[in-house]
């Protein structure tokens, strides 16, 4: 990869709690190994936390524009990418591994996608020394009961017969029918691997179908007794996007009391793939 001569580029897995070692792939009997990539060598850190069927490396765009003035760091989130597979999919548990990549004494600004956004929000309130501020893309705290599209996508993925693709875009040509948006039918196979003459999922598809109701949720249970997060807060939403909605304003300002929303004109969900230039503008005012 070729970048700036500026820039540092480091890839490494770090082991919560233990020492760094080689991602697993497979159900995790021990710690689980968060695979993360590290741009730029100066300035304050912003770490990012990516979607459901994402990866670190879906938010190397805006990375690499913040790392001139940044330390960077994107996270293959537990179940995804390079990182390891824990055996059930918990929102408390996403963000105490996360948590275990940062120190109060370098308070970070964190970003989070979707999911990734439900995993942030529950550090900064679990964590709020490691969080100086919190920048939540595209979702609310509260529980979203329709799992439709997010079901469609996985029943899609698992029924694909990885053993008859002779090369991508045989895995593009099946999973068409059943995923016609070419962009999502992209994004989807980012997910996909050879290793030799077999294909496979890097995302963790059986626990993530199993806990989809989990995904969607929000802990509120775990959370009883915490304290709102106090520090700046930054809530990006897409003009287009079901997942934050007048609402859910009560909920957010619960939580996070110093909240501030911004609303993306034509832009859906993927608020930062849609409509990269303005949401790496309103990021960077924020991040300072």
């Amino acid at each position: 990869m070729h970048l700036r001569p500026s820039l540092a580029y480091v890839v490494r897995v770090v082991v919560p709690g233990g020492s760094p070692g080689s991602g697993v792939f497979g159900w995790e009997t021990g710690p689980v190994s968060l695979h993360t990539t590290d741009l730029g060598d100066h300035g304050s850190r912003i770490v990012f936390c990516h979607g459901l069927f994402g990866q670190g490396r879906n938010w190397t765009q805006v990375g690499k524009a913040l790392a001139a003035d940044h330390r960077v760091t994107l996270v293959d989130m537990p179940h995804h990418g390079r990182s390891s597979w824990p055996e059930d999919f918990d929102y408390v548990d996403v963000a105490d591994r996360v948590a275990e990549l940062l120190t109060a004494d370098d308070p970070v600004t964190l970003v989070g996608h979707s999911m990734g956004g439900k995993a942030a929000m529950v550090l900064a309130l679990r964590h709020p020394e490691l969080v100086d501020r919190l920048c939540v893309v595209d979702i609310s705290p509260v529980d979203y009961t329709q799992a439709g599209e997010f079901r469609g996508y996985i029943d899609a993925m698992q029924g694909l017969d990885l053993t008859a693709l002779a090369g991508r875009a045989d895995a593009e040509a099946a999973l068409a029918p059943a995923v016609p948006n070419p962009t999502v039918r992209g994004f989807l196979l980012q997910n996909l691997r050879r290793d030799g003459d077999a294909w496979r999922w890097q995302a963790n598809l059986d626990v993530l179908g199993r806990d989809l109701a989990v995904l969607g949720a929000w802990p509120e249970e775990a959370l009883a007794g915490t304290a709102p997060y106090d520090g700046p807060t930054l809530w990006v939403a897409g003009a287009h996007s079901p997942y934050v909605r007048e609402e859910y304003v009560a909920a957010m300002e619960r939580w996070f009391p110093r909240v501030r929303r911004v609303t993306i004109k034509e832009a859906g969900h993927w608020v930062h793939s849609e409509q990269p230039d303005v949401f790496l503008e309103v990021l960077r005012r924020f991040a300072g």
